[in-house]
């Protein structure tokens, strides 16, 4: 394997000179000559290299103007793509159209595409790797950087993830062809999905409905006063997504989720086993607080027991670190993106993280950090996440107790920030603080009301970027803290 040389890298804070870049010009070329021989060889490589794992520069436009080609459905030889690098300098300077005819005289059979393409691939991956640890190494000896020492682990470490996931340390400007093609791809995939969700399904259909599922890259803000269900509704939507998760292999060895996720749910308020616990009353269908007691039979302990078996095996990770700083919970769920996936992320809940720097002098310049973190982190691994806020106390105030998005607490960041913020408003929980004595005509129609309203819930959904706002009417088990589908119009669904 052909080693370019490079220039000296050395610094004042490292005397390794490293002499030579990884690079196989020779490779390029073989795989450039391959494809222009037979275009139907990109299909072994389109979907992992790009341009800019060629070391070469004209290698890299060419490659582009080949994939171009290919994915118009149109052909990709020397004569066609040497009018389009007519005016090109490094073209001319190599040869012009004669280069063209000499990779192609000399290409390899098309069988072994693949083979150059890994090769390719792999010192593209080697030359960033050089240059991370050089951005490292000078960041570090720098010592009056801005970024303390924290910070700088935080910053090598979301490169490093960058590159080991998608090849290339930041994939700056986008083609629109290349844009445009995510988005059909997303629609197709939408259209062939049960139920047309673009997202991931939340389980609970008119939900669903409304919103499209929830979508990569979407920071969501699911906000409530206490006592509304917020964790309720973290927990029912975090193990549907679990629970109904399902894979397919690629040809990579890769995991290719089709349905559901695995989901990492970082509870700052609960521990791991008070979370499990609700989910396990979910499962079984026995009230949550019987089981904290104790006071359950024989025939319930069944059904938790069967309960607790049958979901055992979701892919639910649960992280219960409490004040978790922002830089360790991005760290983490990059690692576990890693080992095993990640389609959802849910933070219980958004105040209690902490911005890591020990100054909480400004708290709404605090949020506003967490909140650009949260949704950089959505975007950084392609998955949505969801993050419970609190609501300020002044919903008690008013008569009207539904939620608005100026009773977020430090608003002005979080509803900036968020793509789509939900509020929770269950009218039984203020009606049943207003109970008449018994006996009287007030009782009667208070009671008449609390029929009305009971077992139910509203979803208001505040901010939408992506679609309109509204309500979403949800049924409500206290027993076991479970939002459902309401039953309407002949249909009912238990889940």
């Amino acid at each position: 394997m052909a080693l370019v040389p490079m220039l000296d890298l050395r610094s004042a804070s490292n005397d390794v000179a490293i002499p030579h870049v990884p690079a196989n010009v020779e490779a390029e070329q073989a795989l450039l000559g391959a494809l222009l021989y037979d275009n139907a060889a990109f299909e072994r490589i389109g979907d992992y290299l790009s341009a800019n794992h060629f070391y070469e520069p004209f290698h890299q436009r060419l490659f582009s103007a080949i994939s171009s080609h290919i994915r118009k459905g149109q052909l990709a030889e020397p004569i066609l793509l040497a009018e389009q690098f007519s005016r090109d300098v490094g073209f001319e300077e190599l040869g012009g159209v004669r280069y063209l005819a000499d990779l192609v005289d000399r290409a390899p059979p098309a069988a072994n595409a693949a083979d150059y393409a890994r090769a390719i691939y792999d010192l593209a991956l080697r030359r960033d790797l050089i240059r991370i640890g050089g951005d490292i190494t000078v960041t570090a000896a720098q010592g009056d950087s801005e970024l303390s020492a924290r910070d700088q682990i935080e910053a090598a470490e979301q490169q490093l993830y960058s590159l080991a996931e998608t090849g290339g340390v930041s994939q700056g400007f986008v083609n629109f062809a290349d844009a445009l093609r995510g988005a059909v791809n997303m629609a197709a995939e939408a259209h062939s999905r049960d139920g047309g969700l673009a997202g991931l399904s939340t389980g609970l259909i008119d939900l669903d409905q409304k919103i499209g599922g929830l979508h990569p890259s979407d920071l969501v803000i699911l906000a409530a006063r206490p006592s509304m269900g917020k964790s309720s509704l973290a927990c029912n939507i975090a193990f549907d997504v679990a629970r109904n998760y399902a894979w397919e292999p690629q040809p990579d060895g890769s995991k290719k989720t089709v349905r559901g996720g695995v989901v990492a749910f970082f509870s700052l308020e609960m521990a791991a086993e008070q979370l499990a616990m609700r989910l396990l009353a979910e499962a079984s269908g026995v009230s949550g607080d019987r089981l904290r007691k104790g006071e359950i039979d024989a025939s319930e302990f069944g059904r938790v027991r069967d309960a607790a078996f049958e979901i055992q095996e979701a892919p639910l990770y649960i992280d219960d670190t409490g004040g978790i700083t922002m830089a360790k919970l991005a760290a983490r769920a990059r690692r576990l993106k890693r080992m095993v996936g990640l389609d959802l992320l849910v933070v219980d809940y958004l105040q209690l993280i902490t911005g890591g720097d020990g100054k909480s002098d400004n708290r709404v310049q605090e949020v506003s950090m967490i909140t650009q973190s949260l949704k950089a982190l959505a975007k950084e691994l392609s998955i949505p996440v969801i993050a419970l806020a609190q609501l300020s106390r002044q919903v008690e105030n008013r008569d009207d107790k539904k939620p608005q998005l100026s009773d977020l607490r430090e608003s002005g960041s979080i509803e900036q920030d968020a793509d789509m913020v939900m509020f929770i408003y269950r009218e039984s929980y203020y009606l049943s603080r207003l109970e008449p004595r018994e006996g009287t005509t007030e009782h009667l129609n208070w009671q008449e009301e609390m029929d009305k309203v009971r077992g139910q819930a509203d979803i208001i959904i505040g901010k939408q970027r992506h679609g309109p706002i509204g309500n979403v009417k949800l049924s409500y088990n206290e027993d076991i803290t479970k939002f459902g589908n309401l039953a309407r119009d002949g249909r009912y669904d238990p889940r």
